[in-house]
């Protein structure tokens, strides 16, 4: 662990939050800092400022280290940065590339037989939790990959960007399903509140009385659902990131959807969310938090999208 280098790529809200914490653990125990990269370098300038070391490209990560983590929203993204690390040569031999992203399990097992021709170990870890979670180094990580290099790494994990581990095996594509079968739980949860919302607005109960039977009633996770419907963060500022944006939201109902279609289930819920949510990124664009579903279940009401809390349009 001592001579162990550690790289990252991908400086959305949560990969940036979950970096920081690496590296403040790698300064803290006098190991070598912490090598990133991103699309757009300048995210990195908090990185930069606690020591971290930027690196123009992926690739430079990805000579530069022993353990590459990756936070990348989009499975054709990660692809291709993978294809761009990939020389034929023994450079990569026993690196262990770690991807914390939502991804298709396809991907994953397309990961993990691609790396292993060069010598390299791929393990998928996404994570549970939103942006100020994976700030605050509590997020839950599902880990699948070679159980020796799954040990390698999980000094870097507890009590560091996670406080958990729930281990899915070796096979990667468990992991991945078990991330997204999660997905399917929080924008389900999102939609019933959202319907509970707008039932209590167009019936006069009133949201703040329904939002303290929800925490009162199923504890604090759901409440926070609620709170990002009455505090109109569903639809932020224009110059606020979302927490979970509604395109990411998308991507991920649109992989679970044809997961299930490909094992002849359904998932209504998911069904109705996924419309609402692909509704109210045609109304009001992609500025959105996946809770914007609200804002199209208003409108289906008589109701403006737009709460007295929200942005007032774009």
């Amino acid at each position: 662990m001592t001579s162990l280098r550690v790289g990252w790529y991908g400086l959305g809200s949560m990969g940036l939050g979950m970096s920081l914490n690496l590296q403040k653990y790698l300064q803290s125990n006098n190991l070598s800092p912490l090598r990133y990269s991103n699309r757009t370098l300048s995210k990195g300038d908090l990185l930069r400022d606690q020591g971290a070391i930027p690196e123009e490209k992926f690739e430079d990560v990805v000579l530069n280290s022993d353990v590459i983590f990756t936070m990348i929203s989009v499975d054709d993204v990660l692809i291709e940065l993978f294809n761009k690390a990939l020389v034929a040569d023994d450079s990569l031999k026993g690196k262990i590339f770690v991807d914390t992203s939502t991804i298709h399990p396809d991907t994953s097992e397309w990961a993990t037989s691609r790396l292993s021709e060069y010598g390299a170990t791929f393990i998928a870890a996404p994570v549970f939790g939103a942006s100020p979670v994976a700030a605050s180094g509590k997020l839950i990580f599902a880990v699948a990959g070679p159980s020796t290099a799954v040990e390698t790494i999980k000094p870097l994990i507890i009590n560091v960007m996670g406080r958990s581990i729930i281990d899915m095996g070796e096979d990667v594509r468990k992991s991945s399903l078990l991330k997204i079968s999660g997905n399917i739980l929080v924008i389900s949860f999102m939609e019933v509140i959202a319907e509970a919302h707008v039932f209590a607005e167009v019936t006069g109960i009133g949201n703040q009385q329904l939002e303290e039977f929800i925490g009162n009633m199923f504890g604090p996770v759901l409440e926070s659902y609620s709170k990002r419907i009455t505090t109109g963060t569903y639809a932020p500022p224009l110059d606020t990131s979302p927490g979970f944006a509604a395109a990411l939201a998308s991507k991920d109902m649109k992989h679970a959807l044809s997961i299930a279609a490909s094992h002849s289930t359904r998932l209504p819920t998911l069904e109705v969310a996924s419309a609402r949510l692909t509704a109210a990124r045609e109304y009001a664009g992609e500025c959105l938090d996946s809770s914007a579903i609200y804002g199209t279940g208003r409108m289906e009401a008589g109701l403006s999208f737009w709460s007295e809390n929200s942005r007032q349009g774009n």
